[in-house]
């Protein structure tokens, strides 16, 4: 078929990802794409090197602003940047939304890491002017929340949030980068998902040890998140991981 016949665009999408290419288109456009690659590394870089220490929160893009936990997620963020960390959310709406609102109205530190999609993701207005950073790539975008977080706090959300929270553990776990604070927020959410890991991948499976699960936190409230924060670095120095 051609990419006319197709009625939605989610079907033109795909069709033009799959249709042939050949061998001097592809090697053009992997050729270019390592600049493009190279210079949102720079540019994240530059950007977030200049920056203090920060605390990244991650959730879903859908949260109301009237849902519970857009507020608790504004709450957070305020007491954070009231503690004297910097914020840094993916810079869309819903809980990265609140999260910048929090650290705007705590007066802290307010970064966005925003994402081009075709759909859900536009930059959110409580991002500090000069800490809005937009990329094209996953990956790159996912190096500067790993790279520039002292902590992550995750929030109830969908495949993204899911991808960054077990992205962090597993670094942790393999150490390829320095153990920092992993705070999950709300235990009605979370619960399932570490009892399955407990009673299937550690207990029943054994494709993951006993410890790993000691690497991350679940709270229910802003203090506790706060608490975690400032009881992990009184024991290791606060200092940017980088």
């Amino acid at each position: 078929m051609r990419l006319e016949d197709f009625d939605n665009d989610e079907d033109k999408i795909i069709q033009d990802r799959l249709k042939q290419k050949t061998w001097n288109e592809i090697r053009t456009n992997d050729s270019w794409a390592i600049f493009k690659i190279m210079a949102e590394f720079v540019n994240g870089y530059e950007n977030m090197g200049r920056i203090g220490p920060c605390v990244s929160i991650f959730g879903s893009a859908r949260t109301k602003p009237e849902d519970k936990y857009y507020k608790l997620a504004e709450s957070i963020a305020f007491k954070i940047s009231k503690a004297g960390y910097g914020v840094i959310t993916g810079g869309g709406p819903g809980i990265m939304e609140a999260g910048n609102k929090g650290a705007h109205l705590g007066g802290g530190t307010s970064v966005g890491l925003n994402i081009v999609l075709p759909f859900e993701q536009h930059f959110n207005p409580y991002i500090d002017g000069d800490k809005n950073l937009n990329f094209d790539y996953f990956f790159v975008r996912k190096v500067m929340f790993v790279k520039y977080s002292q902590g992550f706090v995750v929030m109830p959300g969908g495949f993204g949030t899911m991808d960054e929270l077990f992205e962090a553990m597993t670094l942790i776990q393999t150490k390829k980068i320095a153990r920092f604070p992993i705070i999950l927020v709300g235990t009605s959410f979370w619960s399932g998902l570490i009892e399955w890991i407990k009673t299937v991948l550690i207990e029943k499976e054994h494709t993951v040890g006993p410890d790993d699960l000691k690497l991350i936190k679940i709270v229910d409230t802003e203090d506790e998140v706060v608490d975690v924060l400032d009881n992990f670095y009184k024991k290791y120095n606060l200092k940017p991981n980088f």
